[in-house]
């Protein structure tokens, strides 16, 4: 297995992105290789800091040039097509990896996906899923920000993109699907909401548990929450806020009282690095997107996680299911 990653997205490149893969290879299953992409030079020089780096399983392909926070999205792929996130994502495109990661612009990875890699027929709109830590097992939130103006149609493809990929990644048989609401109620919520809960309930492949409040998200009740991308972002940045807000808030409190409590490992379900990154479901392809100031750590586990996706099959999966219920319709 072979997976691209892009050397030249974190705030601290490549330096993080180097340290994250070498620690990898070392942690994760011995038939992963990375490809490095980004500038060779600069890559090299930090590759040489580390003494007895799996090397064997380390490659580097060189890219010119990179996104930077000011580029248009939407323009990356034509007007910087030697940018370490285009020539990643050709690599897999190609037949030359398995899977792409980039801690890059958000808006540009999914953009270079959507031209490079293609939607999956039968997709209208691609959507970037993240986990939310709960009382049992994550539960995956779609969509986190890709599609802020969504019709019942759409939410009810996210439901089937994120079962399948929860069901894969996962290896959870039979997802519980809930949509994002102010009420449990099905009469609850504004006409999109209201529409789409009541094609859930008829959706056919889709457990669908109804409506979901969103203090009730923690309690892990459900696997795939749904919501549109403005709900979904806005409540994916106070979850953000929020986690780190109530550790720094526990932590000075501890040292008022001077007690010796280590909060790190007792907080560790609240840290998105654990997550590694979010995929972007609904392209051909293994495309995650992992925060600009990941460090290391996040870098490792998004390469955990692209590997699941690709032993799983998840693209193959999701394509098949989308042609066993709309055998006859077109994409849009």
């Amino acid at each position: 297995m072979r997976i691209a990653l892009d050397a030249m997205g974190t705030d601290r490149a490549p330096a993080t992105e180097v340290e994250g893969a070498i620690e990898a290879l070392r942690e994760l299953d011995s038939d992963i290789e990375i490809v490095l992409v980004g500038d060779q030079e600069a890559i090299e020089v930090e590759l040489a800091r580390h003494e007895g780096a799996p090397l064997d399983r380390l490659h580097v392909q060189h890219a010119a040039d990179r996104v930077l926070p000011g580029d248009a999205p939407a323009a990356v792929v034509r007007r910087k097509p030697a940018s370490s996130i285009v020539v990643g994502l050709r690599l897999q495109a190609d037949g030359h990896a398995d899977a792409f990661i980039s801690a890059g612009s958000t808006g540009a990875v999914m953009a270079a996906s959507l031209f490079v890699l293609r939607r999956l027929p039968g997709v209208e709109r691609p959507s970037v899923a993240t986990f939310f830590p709960t009382q049992k097992k994550p539960v995956l939130l779609l969509d986190a920000g890709t599609n802020v103006d969504c019709k019942p149609r759409h939410l009810v493809q996210f439901a089937h993109l994120g079962r399948v990929y929860v069901r894969d990644v996962l290896g959870v048989e039979e997802p519980r699907v809930a949509l994002l609401n102010i009420g449990e109620e099905p009469g609850k919520g504004d006409e999109l909401a209201q529409e789409t809960y009541r094609r859930l309930a008829d959706e056919p492949g889709i457990r669908f548990v109804g409506n979901l409040e969103g203090r009730e998200i923690v309690r892990g009740d459900c696997d795939v929450v749904v919501t549109d991308g403005f709900v979904g972002n806005v409540l994916l940045k106070f979850f953000e806020s929020i986690a780190q807000f109530i550790v720094g808030l526990l932590e000075s409190e501890l040292r008022r009282a001077d007690v010796g409590v280590d909060l790190k490992e007792a907080f560790r379900v609240l840290d998105y690095s654990e997550y590694g990154g979010a995929p972007l479901l609904g392209v051909n392809g293994v495309s995650i997107i992992c925060h600009g100031d990941s460090p290391p750590k996040a870098i490792m586990n998004a390469v955990r996680v692209a590997a699941q996706a690709v032993r799983s099959g998840m693209v193959g999966d999701t394509a098949a299911e989308l042609a066993r219920l709309r055998p006859d319709e077109e994409t849009p």
